[in-house]
């Protein structure tokens, strides 16, 4: 009797323990458990049938785990797009154009800033809905081979090595510096080869050898791959037949096993659905579905997989373990994002209403406004002194247009200044200043502010394009050529009423062009006295332009692409091969080379330390420059290095290999250091399909654009 009231007592004893451990957290809820361990138990967890549900960009809810839905599908070109209030920033192109990575990193920390906020606000009201996540699908990191490509203005143009940097501290900025921890999470995009036409994108087969491959449209995604981007997302076309989303080539021997990324692969938006409908290599839903997995797609942005992923175990074409594969990277992404954590254990969980459109990140919208913004043309007539100006018009079809402060993919400010607004503010209540359209972007009969600008002392023309006339297909619904662009050329209407302006004075009229693509400058260059290219320049545009037209800011930008006089100088827009194509290799003269950009003060180089005579392959190259301001004005230059490489087949002409850009007041010098890996001077060999450092004479010049040297110094590898 008595050992059985003693085991009694024992049992009584052990159950409240058992209760306890009964409601312990399970593992895959312990922040402080490492990553792999709790993405293995929430795999383990998870039904087969709740894996599947989880392999599509909208993932509901898994009640019973008490996890709620996410939707992955969110975007952040140029600042939280789609998902209501939000700074907005310049363009990409036109982030690009400031040369300035740093700022890139400070710009894209203030996306994911806002990002956080904005996450924490819908949550708390229970919202799970597309464009409030923590992830995003940026940035587009193609390369702007043509200027035809509408979606160019999401890129950071022609140049690999410009891509890489500026997408590369963009990606930094986004995803924080937390270890092992992501504040957002970045997907470089379209992998691979992606660069139009958009008009047939969805069926298009890419054709490029493994030299241009390799140098031109895949440097940047393995340059982002070696800093830890969290995500890929895989290209609606074929790259020499093989769909890019089933296509081992680019999924599995380049991406997975030679540069072993570890990260998430999400599919364009119905890129599945493409490959049987349109591209017609896989002849069913099931086999796509197969293959994707396969291949090492994770999410789709679409309902491939979680529809038909079942369908293709029962035939025998996957096994639970392959489901278990695709969705281990999406669960490690939300696992480093937290949103399996208690919110109070995240460092970001206080960001709120304050955190987003704030001052702080309204200064920094215009400070990289402000850089963005290209002087292409200056007769002496900027900066403008206010005292000497009475009167102004501004005018122009796109002088208070908010598309044209936006570009695509964009949020939406209460803070947007448009050009005139910034004008008018700046030329505050003394100066006489007026508004009139002036013309529209078809219209070629009618025109206004012609007598207004006979009348007043300088005249500012805001004209360009928008992104309803270039852009992603089925967002640029005014572009006759699918989103792309079939001419250089801007509207009629605007080349003929800056010829009405001229013809009706003498007086200054400056040009203000917005695109996010080279256009034909030459075409409204005569009629004007200066002209200044300001991209999409986002919510603070008009108040950069009104800095940089009174003389507040002196321009520093430059150009990421190549302005050609023609698209008769270019191959084929479907022709994918780089010869005579960008600075790089086109052997013809460029209306304005890639680089360039004028000043209101000027600048004088000299060598502190020279590179040495001769280079290895482990070596680096490093040199010192001092920067003289001899101008006018305390501003900014923006040093670029380029290579030029030994006499052999198919090298470039010159190459981008370093820059950075400095402030230098007036009179003082700077002294600015850059660095070269030789390992960055190796190219291609098709022969033994790997990098080779060719043995010969190189040179290193250092200019202000790729058609400017002021030093140069030549070396020897070995």
């Amino acid at each position: 009797m008595l050992r059985k009231r003693n085991l009694l007592l024992f049992a009584l004893a052990f159950l409240p323990g058992k209760k306890l451990l009964a409601q312990e957290q399970p593992l895959f809820r312990k922040a402080d458990a490492p990553v792999e361990q709790r993405v293995n138990d929430l795999l383990h967890t998870l039904t087969l049938k709740e894996k599947i549900s989880l392999l599509g960009y909208n993932s509901p809810a898994v009640e019973r785990l008490q996890i709620p839905a996410y939707n992955w599908w969110n975007e952040a070109l140029h600042g939280v797009a789609r998902g209501g209030e939000a700074t907005v920033f310049p363009q990409a192109i036109g982030l690009s154009a400031t040369f300035n990575a740093p700022l890139a990193r400070m710009v894209a920390g203030s996306i994911a800033t806002e990002a956080r906020a904005k996450y924490n606000i819908a949550t708390a009201a229970g919202r799970h809905v597309q464009y409030m996540g923590l992830n995003f699908w940026t940035p587009n990191i193609n390369i702007f081979r043509d200027p035809r490509w509408g979606r160019g203005q999401e890129t950071y143009g022609e140049d690999p090595y410009l891509t890489a940097t500026m997408a590369g501290a963009f990606v930094k900025g986004l995803q924080g510096d937390e270890p092992g921890k992501l504040k957002t999470a970045a997907c470089a995009k379209h992998f691979a080869v992606h660069s139009g036409p958009e008009a047939d994108r969805h069926s298009f087969n890419a054709v490029v050898d493994e030299k241009d491959l390799r140098e031109t449209y895949l440097y940047a995604f393995r340059k982002l791959v070696d800093n830890h981007v969290e995500s890929i997302m895989c290209a609606y076309n074929r790259v020499n037949s093989q769909p890019c989303c089933t296509g081992n080539t680019l999924l599995q021997d380049i991406l997975r096993h030679e540069w072993k990324f570890r990260g998430q692969v999400v599919t364009d938006c119905w890129a599945l659905d493409d490959i049987w409908l349109r591209h017609k290599a896989i002849p069913t839903r099931e086999e796509v579905a197969a293959a994707a997995v396969k291949a090492g797609v994770n999410l789709d942005c679409a309902n491939i997989l979680q529809a038909d992923v079942l369908k293709a175990m029962d035939k025998g074409w996957l096994k639970p373990a392959d489901v278990d594969s695709a969705l281990i990277a999406s669960l490690r992404t939300q696992m480093k994002l937290g949103l399996f954590d208690a919110k109070e254990l995240s460092p970001y969980s206080r960001y709120g209403a304050d955190s987003v459109n704030n001052d702080w990140h309204t200064t920094l919208a215009l400070q990289a406004a402000r850089e963005s913004m290209v002087l292409l043309k200056n007769d002496g007539v900027l900066p403008l002194n206010k005292d000497k100006y009475a009167s102004m018009l501004v005018a122009g079809s796109n002088s208070a247009s908010l598309e044209a402060l936006m570009g695509n993919y964009h949020g939406v400010s209460g803070n947007m200044v448009t050009f005139a607004a910034g004008l008018a503010k700046a030329a505050g209540p003394g100066m006489a200043l007026q508004y009139d359209q002036g013309c529209d972007f078809t219209d070629t009969l009618h025109f206004g502010g012609i007598w207004a600008s006979e009348n007043c002392d300088v005249t500012v023309a805001v004209i360009g394009l928008t992104p309803l006339l270039e852009g992603e297909e089925g967002d640029a619904f005014l572009s006759a050529s699918g989103g792309d662009k079939n001419t250089l050329s801007l509207p009629r209407s605007q080349v003929l009423f800056m010829q009405k302006l001229r013809a009706a004075h003498k007086k200054p009229i400056i040009a203000v062009v917005t695109a996010g693509s080279a256009i034909d400058v030459a075409a409204i260059a005569p009629y004007a006295d200066a002209v200044i290219m300001a991209w999409y320049p986002g919510e603070q545009g008009g108040t950069a332009l009104a800095d940089i037209i009174f003389g507040k800011y002196s321009p520093a930008g430059r150009l990421p692409v190549t302005f050609y006089h023609a698209l008769q100088d270019l191959p084929d827009y479907k022709d994918y091969s780089m010869k005579n194509r960008t600075y790089r290799y086109f052997t013809g003269k460029a209306a304005y080379p890639f680089g360039f950009g004028l000043s209101y003060t000027s600048f004088d180089y000299s060598w502190q330390q020279a590179p040495a005579n001769t280079y290895k392959l482990n070596d680096t190259i490093r040199m010192t420059v001092n920067v003289s301001n001899t101008g006018k004005f305390d501003g900014d230059e923006v040093l670029q290095a380029y290579i030029t490489y030994p006499n052999m087949e198919r090298m470039p002409l010159k190459e981008l290999k370093a820059f950075k850009r400095v402030s230098v007041k007036q009179g003082s010098t700077t002294a600015v250091t850059l660095e070269i890996p030789v390992t960055e001077l190796q190219k291609w060999d098709l022969q033994q399909h790997a990098w080779k450092l060719y043995k010969g004479s190189y040179g290193i010049h250092i200019g202000a654009s790729s058609a400017d040297f002021k030093l140069s110094h030549k070396m020897t590898v070995k």
